[in-house]
């Protein structure tokens, strides 16, 4: 926390003066140059617009910045400090927002697109992804070099092996996909065909320096057979 006197700090807070047409030069600026062009100190100025609607915002920013030395201390910093400092409620409740929408973010990003880095996370997921599935289906998960999942595909009708690895090879590549990760649901077809169509699939990605992590196979939902572990591929 940056060297600032606390008086001087709240002394003025509230108080501002500025240019009618700032906040909408702010707010051009971010449209034609990007949210990136900012500093941080006028990131926190036009997310105080919200919460301070007719009052120049930019000394009470630079005042939290200089305080506090960043927004992440800003954002965190305990209510009674900020009360303390002479913010009001609707100010305080303004900071907590880019936590809050972080927050939301991380969650959605990890509910869309999971990490299937170990065997639990991947039967965890796939327990809700073949709750409903038809039989006779075939899954690719693609994914990338960390293991997050960038897209679940149902392939219908996977006879044609040429045809097949094709398809797989050109979407993995589309998707930049570093490994898939193949799903057998109710096939119709026995073990040993699932075996040679798996084999001929990783053959054809190996020369795509794609992994082929494994294949499994389910008769049953949340009852899998990994090709893996029982040496079949």
């Amino acid at each position: 926390m940056a060297n600032t006197n606390i008086k001087d700090l709240t002394r003025d807070f509230i108080k501002g003066t500025g240019p009618q047409g700032h906040r909408s030069r702010m707010r051009t600026r971010v449209m034609t140059a990007g949210a990136e062009s900012l500093a941080d100190y006028e990131l926190l100025e036009m997310l105080l617009f919200l919460s301070v609607p007719r009052k120049d915002t930019k000394p009470m920013a630079k005042k939290l910045i200089n305080y506090y030395g960043s927004l992440i201390d800003i954002f965190r910093a305990p209510t009674k400090e900020l009360q303390a400092l002479g913010l009001n409620n609707d100010i305080i409740r303004t900071l907590r927002l880019p936590a809050i929408a972080a927050e939301r973010l991380s969650l959605a990003e990890k509910r869309e697109k999971p990490v299937l880095g170990n065997w639990d996370a991947l039967t965890g997921y796939l327990d809700v992804s073949l709750k409903n599935a038809s039989p006779n289906q075939f899954r690719i998960l693609y994914l990338d070099n960390r293991n997050k999942l960038l897209s679940d595909e149902a392939i219908t009708e996977f006879n044609d092996h040429k045809t097949l690895n094709k398809t797989i090879g050109k979407q993995a590549l589309s998707l930049h996909a570093s490994a898939i990760i193949g799903v057998y649901f109710q096939p119709k077809i026995t073990l040993p065909q699932l075996a040679d169509i798996s084999q001929q699939i990783k053959t054809a990605l190996n020369f795509l320096s794609i992994t082929t992590h494994d294949f499994l196979y389910a008769q049953d939902p949340n009852h899998y057979k990994s090709f893996q572990q029982e040496n079949i591929l």
